[in-house]
């Protein structure tokens, strides 16, 4: 078994040091843009009201995680509190599908969902993409987050230098693109409203 020479110990450092300058701008970012663990407001489902209003107005039926076509809406256990019980949408395990009819804002006997008629009416959330870990910045042709988007290019389309660009009068915070997105992280993330 050979001994390891002083030159094995310079190398080391010296690669360790290389991918440590390679590696911590991108921890640095992913530190402070994305959010890790729960945010302080949840995505909601389409319709509902404003968040200081959503847990005493919301009976906690269930009727919307019922109808709910894509199985996307699911009551918060009893660790939130006064929340418990209300409904939520979490996009890394399933999104919004913007239903024909909306069906969850159609079935809410409290008015904690108020009914929606148009898709682009919903105000859940918008998309925030994180440039440096998409997979388009080192050139690769991923066009997950447009493809799948259902409501297109009005809410989501790639600009001149080919990321994506989220449009904010189209994007409704459906989910659909940060559920499909293939980074770990994910490069686009929907921020609740």
């Amino acid at each position: 078994m050979a001994t390891p020479s002083h030159n094995d110990g310079s190398r080391r450092a010296f690669f360790r040091d290389a991918a440590s300058r390679v590696v911590r701008p991108l921890a640095n970012y992913v530190e402070k843009h994305i959010p890790v663990g729960e945010t302080s407001v949840p995505l909601r489902p389409p319709g509902a009201i404003a968040e200081s209003q959503f847990s005493d107005t919301c009976q906690r039926c269930g009727e919307c995680v019922r109808v709910c076509p894509a199985d996307a809406i699911f009551p918060l256990d009893g660790f939130h509190g006064d929340k418990a019980g209300t409904p939520v949408i979490d996009p890394d395990l399933a999104a919004c599908v913007v239903c024909v009819g909306l069906q969850c804002t159609t079935v809410c006997p409290s008015g904690a969902l108020l009914p929606l008629l148009n898709p682009f009416d919903i105000r859940m959330g918008l998309a925030e993409v994180y440039e440096p870990i998409c997979v388009r910045t080192d050139g690769e042709e991923c066009t997950i987050c447009v493809d799948r988007c259902p409501l297109g290019t009005q809410a989501i389309r790639f600009d001149d230098a080919g990321a994506p660009s989220v449009l904010s009068p189209g994007c409704v915070g459906c989910g659909v693109c940060q559920l499909y997105c293939p980074t770990d992280p994910k490069a686009i993330v929907i921020k609740p409203i």
